[in-house]
């Protein structure tokens, strides 16, 4: 996904965020003062407001990530969706993201999370879905990650291994 945006664009941080208004506000209409807070607030949440009037190409992946969950949460939404959201980003993006993800799902609102690591599955979210080509279990972490679906959608042993072992 990060191939399909063109990083050269002038884009700041702040505009970036504020796009997230666009559906409430209309294109060409000025931002109204509770769009703005919002965004503001967005920014706070996600630790990116000393960047706010930054190039969005000048920022490190980790950086961008927390930006473009910033403009996800001023649209002020039921259901998020996010795709792979934790590539490539450094520890403390993925804790800030964990962290709003936790506060999103408290306050009643539906995530789904495209996410490859189980580990991280096991740890941070309460249902699962597992496919490969076709859908092969969903329900509650231990509803998914029996041995029997692991397999299937693996093809073969699968072996977790503890990071309380190590």
């Amino acid at each position: 996904q990060r191939s399909q945006i063109d990083w050269t664009y002038p884009a700041t941080v702040w505009d970036v965020v504020m796009m997230g208004r666009v559906r409430k506000t209309g294109w060409f209409r000025r931002f109204s003062t509770v769009s703005r807070r919002l965004a503001a607030e967005a920014l706070e949440r996600v630790g990116m407001s000393e960047f706010r009037d930054r190039p969005i190409g000048q920022l490190s992946g980790g950086q961008q990530q927390r930006v473009f969950l910033a403009r996800a949460l001023t649209e002020e939404a039921e259901i998020f969706c996010f795709d792979e959201p934790l590539v490539g980003i450094d520890k403390k993006t993925e804790a800030v993201i964990f962290d709003i993800f936790h506060q999103l799902a408290d306050a009643g609102k539906t995530l789904l999370v495209v996410n490859h690591d189980l580990g991280q599955a096991i740890k941070n979210f309460d249902d699962l879905i597992l496919l490969n080509r076709e859908l092969i279990a969903s329900g509650s972490r231990q509803e998914v990650l029996k041995a029997e679906n692991l397999q299937h959608a693996y093809g073969g042993q699968v072996v977790f291994f503890s990071e309380e072992a190590a």
